[in-house]
């Protein structure tokens, strides 16, 4: 599974760099959909301003831009900090590439792009980076799923999982106010060589709503009928 754990008290700030207002407004957006805490800049040296100002877990760098291009900011903030860099440009020859991570880039990405691929660099990058001991919980909806022990709690109250229905949290947790189709689900939580109908999906869910969902005010899983679930937050 493609998992990112956060810290209860944190959320992941990003900073984006990109002189194309539709494209910053758009990656900011996407990202703050997902629950980053986003600041977008247009020009290198504002850029350059907040990254020594600030405390970032990620930065998207373009590589035109004006006043300084983005590998000179690269090199430059790669001389005061290591934070993960994913360098965005429309350039996709060997030569830039290379010229790209050379100046210190984690990733790079050619314009246009999948947004989905994109944000799953930024998990990849940002789990890469989150200290072992900030990246085991995960806090959505009032509740807070740990990895490392297994616990489940809804407020101060302990919920008692089986194996499976944390399996399935967990997941649901992970593609929080995304649609999930019941195909979808058995393939992330049963696995994709699973023999069997897609009604013990409903089955699991069921069990699940009765534990963190019936005993309390606010309803965290909601059907999509025709479709599946989705844990909405």
């Amino acid at each position: 599974m493609d998992e990112l754990y956060r810290s209860t008290d944190e959320q992941y700030r990003i900073l984006i760099v990109e002189d194309e207002l539709d494209i910053a407004g758009f990656l900011k957006l996407e990202l703050e959909h997902e629950g980053y805490e986003v600041v977008a800049c247009h020009d290198g040296r504002s850029a350059l301003e907040e990254a020594r100002n600030q405390e970032w877990n990620l930065i998207i760098l373009d590589i035109m831009l004006p006043g300084i291009n983005g590998m000179e900011i690269c090199r430059r903030i790669r001389t005061q900090s290591d934070v993960p860099i994913i360098m965005l440009t429309a350039r996709n020859t060997v030569p830039d590439r290379v010229a790209g991570l050379d100046s210190g880039a984690d990733d790079y990405v050619v314009k246009p792009f999948a947004i989905e691929e994109l944000l799953a660099r930024v998990r990849a990058l940002i789990r890469r980076n989150v200290p072992k001991s900030k990246a085991e919980q995960m806090q959505l909806g009032g509740l807070t799923l740990d990895k490392a022990t297994r616990e489940v709690f809804r407020g101060e109250e302990s919920i008692q999982l089986t194996a499976r229905e944390f399996d399935l949290l967990e997941t649901f947790m992970m593609h929080a106010n995304h649609v999930l189709t019941r195909q979808q689900i058995l393939e992330l939580v049963w696995g994709y060589d699973f023999v069997g109908e897609t009604n013990v999906v409903d089955v699991y869910v069921r069990y699940l709503r009765a534990k963190i969902d019936v005993p309390f005010r606010t309803q965290l899983i909601q059907t999509v009928r025709g479709v599946g679930y989705i844990f909405k937050v």
